[in-house]
């Protein structure tokens, strides 16, 4: 069995967030270059400034500029870094797409069918050429989603000192702004009870009574009750002043400094991070490009060895491959020699007489034909020989007519033996001819006799059962991780139901499935669905026996145990961390079934591929094989859930199942 771990990021453990500082730190690129060094000095946190800036960080507005400009880089750096994400995304399926069609294209370009030669040489150079450049895509497309999830991570951690320091800040703005409210109040209330007294003092003193609410006051009663209100208003505003002056000190010499420092920190850290993913990006472009360069044409003081794209299709010689193939085939022809009269010796004596007419009978066939078939000269006439007696003769073979020996490969047949034609084609031979080349029969898969001997009966004994089996007992008794019985039916499928519309949707003959099911049941070993005789070409049944195998399992194909880690999986937004999670579960799964869902996957991958025919994309598919696999869930509602893990292990096959 393969190994499971060859996807280098199908760990379930998600990584340790780094600190913010290593956002900033120079790393290898995704072929090991560095970022310049130059870009390390962007982490200096000393700034140098103008006086016109210092008036403005240290005055009442300064900790909400900086507040404000913080937010901005934030949101700078959460942009660059979904731009990074979708460009991530676009290079690998770009890469992943190239890889796939390399390989198809390697399969397809050693088929007999296709030029050999210099060509095949030369065009599998080419292939290897774009899986070398899909490689460097995917390392690329690694190399920006790791910057995208710094980033994220950045501007998550900026955000918190941002709400930190806002509310720090702000507040001791405002514990000032309150004192200095206050101080105005008892200003206020001070200035007017002095008026008030001033003009009590000095006023018009001939009355000599102030009337108030309890009743007649005389002017030097009202006089010290002003002054003894205007001596509490004085020292209340005094109180005040010393309150707000000391706050406002603090403030200054301490909090404001203190607060504008930090947030200068986190957008001078926030910024000098943003650059450095974006010079890093810049190389890792330029890498890209260099690195597919020199694919295409390689440096010969570095890799003298290696030839360039142009020369490599320039090396094509259609002339001595067109010479190569003829002359393969030199061996296979034969030298007639010359043609000439020779005589019979018999007839040596007679030289000076004409040669006798030719012979109206019928002569010996050199090479008979078989069975069903018709001589040259008699289309439409039966065979010559269906319906022939052929009587036994112990005496030489001469050209014969009704009493004449039988041809060759027909000595020791019995006497008046007749060989009748039957409905679908050759005649039937008897036993002691089977194994007479002459008329053997088509070939005829294993198993395919008994199958049709007992068409009639449905109910053979289960001597080695295999559903309702569980693949571990299945794995002990055959040997074999993936059952016979769901290979033969993804290698009919393969053959013959890739561009049957529905496939896997429509269901087969229910007769059908029961008869292949009970001959499965009996011996496995029995049927040979290459061949489609064997399956009464319906493929829709085989779809339907491979279901039907999934669903009588005593255990889901993913089983209980791993159930809601498929469930949980299923429920994550992400794609890729979906992905990777739904990896690591199915690593977790026993060998068996690993090696079962790997083989089903596979198979309906290449079925996928062919929606455009069978109209059966990824989606359908894990509609029909989500509870198929995954069994009769403790939650009604998982049922969507069930369709999302087969979509995305379909969705992802290749980064999760290697098709060796």
């Amino acid at each position: 069995m393969e190994q499971r771990d060859s996807f280098d990021r199908s760990s379930s453990e998600a990584p340790a967030q780094p600190p913010v500082s290593a956002v900033a730190s120079n790393g290898p690129g995704f072929n090991g270059a560095n970022v310049p060094a130059s870009s390390g000095q962007l982490l200096n946190t000393e700034q140098e400034t103008s006086p016109l800036v210092d008036s403005v960080l240290h005055s009442d507005i300064g900790i909400n500029t900086l507040l404000n400009r913080l937010k901005q880089s934030i949101a700078s750096a959460r942009e660059f870094a979904a731009f990074l994400k979708k460009r991530s995304t676009l290079e690998e399926d770009q890469a992943q797409g190239i890889k796939k069609l390399c390989r198809t294209s390697h399969e397809s370009a050693k088929r007999p069918d296709n030029r050999q030669g210099s060509y095949a040489q030369n065009y599998d150079e080419i292939i290897r050429i774009h899986d070398t450049m899909a490689d460097n895509a995917v390392q690329f497309a690694l190399s920006l989603h790791q910057m995208h999830e710094d980033l994220h991570d950045l501007a998550a951690n900026m955000e918190r000192g941002r709400k930190q320091w806002k509310q720090n800040g702000l507040a001791a703005e405002k514990r000032v702004q309150d004192a200095e409210s206050l101080m105005e109040k008892a200003k206020s209330k001070y200035d007017s009870l002095a008026e008030d007294y001033d003009r009590a003092r000095t006023g018009d003193k001939q009355s000599g009574r102030v009337f108030g609410l309890k009743g007649p006051k005389s002017a030097a009663q009202h006089e010290e009750d002003l002054h003894r209100k205007l001596q509490q208003a004085d020292s209340d505003y005094q109180s005040r002043v010393q309150t707000a002056k000391i706050q406002r000190q603090e403030l200054v010499s301490s909090l404001r400094p203190q607060a504008v420092r930090a947030l200068q920190d986190l957008i001078n850290e926030c910024d000098s991070a943003l650059t450095l993913q974006l010079q890093k990006f810049a190389s890792f472009n330029e890498r890209l490009l260099l690195s597919n360069g020199t694919c295409v044409s390689p440096l010969k003081n570095q890799e003298p060895n290696k030839r360039s794209l142009r020369e490599v299709v320039f090396s094509i010689d259609n002339g001595r491959d067109f010479k190569n193939y003829v002359s393969s085939f030199a061996s296979k022809v034969g030298n007639a020699g010359d043609i000439k009269y020779q005589p019979h010796p018999t007839l040596a004596s007679s030289q000076q007489t004409p040669p006798p007419p030719i012979n109206t009978r019928i002569q010996p066939m050199a090479n008979p034909q078989p069975s069903g078939f018709s001589a040259p000269g008699q289309a439409g006439q039966p065979g010559a020989l269906q319906g022939q007696s052929f009587p036994q003769s112990s005496g030489p073979s001469q050209a014969f007519g009704p009493a004449s020996a039988p041809p060759n490969g027909l000595n020791g047949s019995p006497q008046n033996q007749t060989f009748p034609p039957t409905a679908s084609g050759p005649p039937q031979l008897p036993p002691a001819q089977a194994s007479t080349p002459l008329y053997a029969q088509p070939p005829v898969p294993l198993g395919m006799s008994n199958l049709q001997s007992n068409n009639s009966n449905t109910s053979l004994p289960a001597l080695r059962p295999v559903f309702g089996v569980s693949l571990e007992e299945l794995l002990k008794r055959d040997g074999s991780a993936i059952p016979l019985v769901v290979y033969q039916c993804i290698q009919a499928v393969d053959l013959y139901g890739l561009e049957v519309e529905g496939i896997y949707r429509l269901s087969g003959s229910s007769t059908h499935v029961n008869k292949l099911r009970s001959v499965f049941d009996n011996d496995s070993n029995q049927l040979d669905f290459r061949n489609p005789e064997a399956f009464y070409h319906d493929v829709n049944s085989v779809a339907g026996l491979l279901k039907q195998f999934f669903r009588d399992l005593p255990e889901p194909l993913l089983t209980k145990e791993h159930y809601q880690g498929f469930i949980e999986a299923a429920r994550i937004d992400d794609d890729i961390t979906r992905r990777d999670s739904m990896h690591a579960t199915i690593n977790g799964l026993p060998d068996p079934n690993y090696a079962t869902l790997r083989a089903l996957t596979l198979h309906l991958n290449r079925v996928q591929e062919h929606s455009a025919a069978n109209r059966m994309n990824a989606g359908n598919l894990a509609i029909i094989f989500g509870p198929t696999l995954m069994g009769t869930g403790p939650n009604v509602a998982d049922a969507g859930w069930q369709v999302r893990v087969i979509d995305t292990i379909l969705q992802n096959t290749y980064q999760i199942f290697d098709d060796d």
